[in-house]
């Protein structure tokens, strides 16, 4: 099996032989079972064949030990392929000669090496390359004529057969923990979206508490100054007017109590008015100060818009320029106002010429913008502009809300 003159050449044609193994185990779990149960076979038939053999029911015996170990070694992933090896050793002390004459053991030595590198984690691994070693230079002394030439190139071929294992599973362990964290990084990213969503709800929840609870202080106190204006004989009218402002009243104070918990934890809210279609001017400043130019065009007519509406319309366009500040590099951006008979149409583009940029960057951004548009049941579309850069289209209904 290890003789010195033609150790190279068989462990040549083993190498060659273990080599597409190493692909096909890699593949598939039963393309390994099927090289398994060969190596099974091959040995006994060897056995049998092989003339002047010893002992044919011993060898057989443990060649058939040496088959199953090597066969299982996938669920055994150490002490199967070290049984298979001290059963070739085995065979060894029965009839070193007649078995040196045999293949398939070569093979089974070198499978077995493979597995131990393949199946077991490192300390495993090479705690059974160091068991390995001594039994496999016993097994290769123990035939006549080799010396320490043998010994040097029959380790070093079983050493390449456990190292391409050990590559393999280390590949394997990789590929698993990038799994993994791709998985723990997709987890994290719904979360921060989830987040970035309950936040911009919030936000939009307290600006428009800004908004009902100016109209409805005004219809209180405007409630109040016509109930002064009454004449003694209207008590009818008097009594309903007074219902109003206790209303009016009761609502602001509930509404207060809504704000307190939507800004627990927060910063006082600036005291300005909320802003709108009609500051755009302003933001524009800002922007182009920032180093961003931007123009502003605006289509048909304007028109008083419902303040939710108005202030989200601004919030979008104060977004999407902010969004182009930060991740669309040199660049000029447009913005665009359309006002129609029932909606209002915004679009702001820009033409980037940081490759690396896309509009929306790594933030959530458009997250905001889409939370802004579904209260009132708009529409939002973004992408790629042609002839590069990036665009956002939003559609704000605005019929609805006419009073």
């Amino acid at each position: 099996m290890f003789d010195s003159s033609s150790g190279m050449t068989r462990f040549a044609i083993a190498w060659a032989t273990v080599r597409p193994m190493q692909r096909l185990l890699a593949a598939s779990r039963y393309a390994y079972s099927g090289i398994a149960v060969a190596l099974l076979i091959g040995i006994q038939i060897e056995i049998w064949v092989t003339p002047d053999l010893n002992d044919r029911s011993a060898l057989s015996l443990l060649g058939l030990v040496a088959g199953v170990a090597i066969l299982v070694a996938p669920r055994f992933t150490l002490a199967a392929p070290l049984v298979a090896v001290f059963a070739l050793a085995g065979q060894v002390a029965i009839d070193a000669s007649g078995v040196n004459d045999m293949v398939t053991p070569l093979f089974i030595v070198l499978l077995s090496a493979w597995c131990i590198g393949a199946y077991n984690r490192p300390p495993y691994a090479f705690a059974g390359l160091a068991v390995l070693f001594p039994v496999l230079i016993w097994v290769i002394l123990s035939f006549p004529d080799n010396g320490v030439g043998a010994v040097f190139w029959i380790t070093l071929f079983v050493t390449a057969a456990w190292l391409a294992g050990f590559t393999i599973s280390h590949q394997a362990r990789q590929t698993e923990r990038l799994k993994e964290l791709a998985a723990q990084l997709k987890a994290q990213q719904g979360r921060m979206a989830e987040e970035a969503v309950q936040e911009e709800r919030s936000r939009i929840a307290r600006e428009l508490h800004d908004v009902v609870a100016h109209h409805v202080s005004v219809m209180t106190v405007q409630a109040g100054a016509v109930r002064r204006l009454l004449t003694p004989d209207q008590q009818r009218e008097r009594e309903a007017l007074m219902t109003v402002e206790e209303t009016g009243r009761k609502a602001l104070t509930e509404m207060r109590r809504l704000l307190g918990v939507l800004k627990q934890g927060e910063a006082p809210a600036p005291l300005s008015p909320q802003p709108g279609l009609a500051t755009l001017d302003a933001l524009l400043v800002q922007v182009r100060d920032a180093g961003l130019p931007v123009e502003l065009a605006v289509e048909g007519d304007p028109v008083e818009l419902p303040p939710g509406v108005d202030l989200s319309a601004y919030r979008i366009v104060q977004e999407a320029l902010t969004n182009a500040l930060k991740y669309a590099g040199p660049a000029r951006a447009w913005v665009l106002v359309r006002y129609g008979e029932k909606d209002v149409t915004l679009e702001i583009a820009n033409d980037r010429t940081s490759e690396s940029a896309s509009g929306n960057g790594g933030g959530h951004g458009l997250v905001g913008m889409r939370e802004r548009v579904a209260v009132y049941g708009g529409e939002l579309e973004s992408g790629p502009r042609a002839g590069g850069g990036f665009a956002v289209r939003a559609r704000l209904p605005i019929g609805s809300e006419d009073s």
